[in-house]
């Protein structure tokens, strides 16, 4: 006696009237390139002996900020940002001005780079959704001793490129 065999097909059943007619779908992994920025191993930090400015400082420090405005070259996009803890200590997170990302900057994540006055770049994530820097502003704030009430220049000179300039809080000069 000889057994019978059956070559079984496995066929993808499309019941919608729909799509009957149509082909079987084809699901393949598609790779996503993450913005990234390697992590650098940092010290803990003291955060007890947090300097922060009075209101007179502060105002101080951004009439001086605005005035090293007023000098640059008006073709390149500018704004200003008062420094507070949050974006000197601890959470590391600086946002920026809704309008200025929506008119200036990239729509999607992107490294941007700020250059300091001396030419140094420091890469940081821009998160585009959350118009703010996050990874790498850390490495930027702790590498400028930046404190609270420092006033800060962001002139964009390319589309993911920054010239900073950092106007320090009365009292907090460095050398």
């Amino acid at each position: 006696m000889k057994l019978r065999t059956v070559e079984k097909q496995l066929v993808v059943v499309r019941r919608s009237s729909r799509v009957a007619n149509k082909p079987a779908p084809v699901y393949q992994e598609v790779l996503v390139d993450k913005v990234m920025i390697p992590r650098r191993v940092s010290k803990h930090r003291d955060l007890s002996n947090r300097v922060y400015a009075s209101d007179e400082a502060r105002a101080e420090a951004l009439e001086k900020a605005e005035k090293l405005e007023s000098g640059l070259d008006p073709h390149f996009p500018v704004f200003i940002k008062s420094m507070l803890q949050s974006h000197v200590t601890g959470g590391f997170w600086l946002g920026l001005p809704v309008h200025f990302c929506k008119t200036n900057l990239p729509k999607r994540d992107e490294v941007m780079t700020l250059v300091d006055e001396e030419g140094h770049e420091y890469p940081t994530i821009y998160l585009a959704k959350k118009t703010g820097l996050s990874g790498g502003w850390k490495g930027f704030a702790v590498a400028h001793r930046l404190v609270d009430g420092d006033a800060i220049v962001f002139q964009l000179l390319q589309r993911t490129t920054f010239k900073v300039y950092i106007i320090r809080v009365k009292g907090s000069e460095q050398s």
